[in-house]
């Protein structure tokens, strides 16, 4: 049977947790949270920085009992530079929508050609 003195320093393990939540958005195919309570703040940015983890939306410190978001302070550590929508992006969002006008347009409408150019 443990004493109390272990259960105490259980608790006050506990009670000093601190870990990271990094949220990664994968566009269409949803997101993912990422929590691993061995993970360090160095281990984070290492991994932004390797390229393991891209297209962060936020990281969240949990320390205690608050959570604070440390994204800029750490994508800043990282200097990972923000960089724009790559043609391959654009691509994508034009065909989308032209596959939403096309979602719209009466059975009689026009061809998805005409969608397309217009």
């Amino acid at each position: 049977m443990p004493s109390f003195a272990s259960n105490a320093r259980d608790v006050l393990r506990l009670a000093n947790m601190q870990y990271f939540v990094v949220m990664i958005d994968y566009g269409r195919r949803g997101r993912e949270a990422i929590v691993d309570p061995e993970i360090t703040r160095r281990e984070v940015i290492s991994r932004i920085v390797s390229g393991e983890y891209k297209n962060v939306s936020f990281i969240h410190e949990v320390a205690d009992s608050s959570v604070e978001d440390v994204t800029a302070d750490i994508l800043a550590e990282a200097a990972v530079p923000e960089i724009g929508a790559t043609g391959a992006d654009l691509q994508a969002g034009h065909f989308d929508h032209a596959r939403d006008l096309r979602k719209h347009e009466p059975a009689d409408g026009p061809m998805f050609s005409q969608a397309i150019t217009s």
